[in-house]
C-alpha cells in the first residue's frame, strides 16, 4: 500500500502548525546525535546491543535517551534521541502527537539534501560529506535552494512516537482485516495437518515402546531426559557466549585468546588504548562477566563459570 500521508519537517525554529490528519514527520539533526562505525556483527540487535556505548562521551546524560540502528552500506548508522523531549517541543508546537504515524530522521535521507532545504530565514538543511547537517542561510550564498522534502524520498524504515492510537484509514482497515481471515484459514487447516501428525506419532511411539520395553518406565525416561537436557543447556551457553564475545569486537579491539570447557572459560582482549579499554570494561560488566586483573596494559580479561 502506498503511503500517502504528508512529511513535515520539524526543526527548532518552525512556526507553530495546525495538524488535522496523519502525518509522517522528519526531524532535523538538531532533535539527534549521530555516529556511524564499521562493526563486525551481522544483525541489528546485536548492534543495537553496545549503542549506547558509542555515544559516552557526546551525550550530556545518557538518562532518557533511545536508538535507532540501520545498516549504511558498509557500516552501521547509529542515532542516540530522547523521545520524550521531542514530544514536549512537537507539543509546543500545537502538533497533536496523536496525528503522527512515524518518525524519521533527516540522517536517513541526507541524499535529498544535495540541494538545500530551507528551514528559515535564517538556517537551510544539507547533505555536508554524506551527514545531513544544519547551516547558516548565508553560507549557501548563490546556490539553489527549495523549500520542501519530496514524499518519494521517503525513508524505508522509522520510529514510532508511542501514541496508543491508530490512523488506519478504511482501505488499510479492509486489507488487514482480510489479510487476518486468510490467516484464520490458513491456521485451520495447518491444525488438521498438525493432527493428523500428533496420531501418527503416538503410533510410532507405542511401536516403540514395544521394542524397547525398559522406555516404558516413566523414571527411565525422565533421566535419560535430563542427562541430555543438561548436555543441551551447556551447549546452549557456549553458542550464546560466543556470540556476546562477537559483539564485544569492534574497531580498536582485538581477541588474543579464547578458553572454553565444561564448566568455565577465559578470554583475552587485546584493545588500543584505555578509553577502549573502558568501553569494553563496560560491556563486560553489563553482561554480568567477571574481569580479571590484567597482565599487559591496554588487555582486558574476562571469566566465568558455564
Amino acid at each position: 500500500m502506498e503511503n500517502t500521508k504528508a512529511l513535515v519537517l520539524v526543526h527548532s525554529n518552525m512556526n507553530a502548525t495546525d495538524i488535522t490528519a496523519p502525518v509522517d514527520i522528519i526531524l532535523t539533526p538538531e532533535f539527534y546525535t549521530v555516529k556511524r562505525e564499521s562493526l563486525p556483527v551481522q544483525y541489528t540487535y546485536q548492534a543495537k546491543r553496545i549503542a549506547s556505548s558509542l555515544f559516552n562521551g557526546l551525550l550530556e546524560s545518557t538518562e532518557g535517551y533511545e536508538y535507532f540502528v540501520s545498516k549504511d552500506d558498509d557500516k552501521w548508522l547509529f542515532i542516540a534521541y530522547n523521545m520524550e523531549e521531542i514530544k514536549k517541543f512537537l507539543i509546543s508546537k500545537n502538533i497533536n502527537i496523536e496525528y503522527i504515524s512515524k518518525v524519521y530522521f533527516a540522517e536517513q535521507m541526507v541524499e535529498s539534501f544535495n540541494v538545500p532545504i530551507v528551514l528559515d530565514d535564517k538556517k537551510a538543511l544539507v547533505n555536508l560529506n554524506g551527514t545531513a547537517v544544519v547551516v547558516p542561510l548565508t553560507a549557501l550564498k548563490d546556490e539553489r535552494t527549495v523549500s520542501t522534502v519530496k514524499k518519494h524520498n521517503r525513508p524505508k524504515s522509522g520510529i514510532s512516537i508511542g501514541t496508543s492510537n491508530s490512523f488506519l484509514t478504511t482501505k488499510q482497515s479492509l486489507y488487514l482485516s482480510l489479510f487476518f481471515i486468510l490467516f484464520s484459514f490458513m491456521f485451520i487447516i495447518e491444525g488438521s495437518r498438525y493432527g493428523e501428525d500428533s496420531h501418527i506419532i503416538k503410533k510410532e511411539m507405542n511401536l516403540l515402546l514395544e521394542k524397547y520395553p525398559a522406555l516404558q518406565s516413566t523414571y527411565t525416561r525422565k533421566n535419560i531426559s535430563k542427562k541430555y537436557k543438561n548436555i543441551d543447556q551447556k551447549e546452549r551457553k557456549k553458542r550464546n557466549l560466543v556470540k556476546i564475545f562477537s559483539t564485544m569486537i569492534f574497531k580498536g579491539v582485538k581477541l588474543v585468546s579464547l578458553e572454553m570447557d565444561n564448566k568455565k572459560f577465559h578470554v583475552v582482549f587485546a584493545c588500543e588504548d584505555a578509553s577502549i579499554v573502558k568501553k569494553l570494561k563496560e560491556l563486560a560488566q553489563k553482561e554480568k562477566f567477571h574481569v580479571v586483573l590484567p597482565v599487559e596494559k591496554n588487555n582486558l580479561q574476562i571469566e566465568g563459570v558455564l
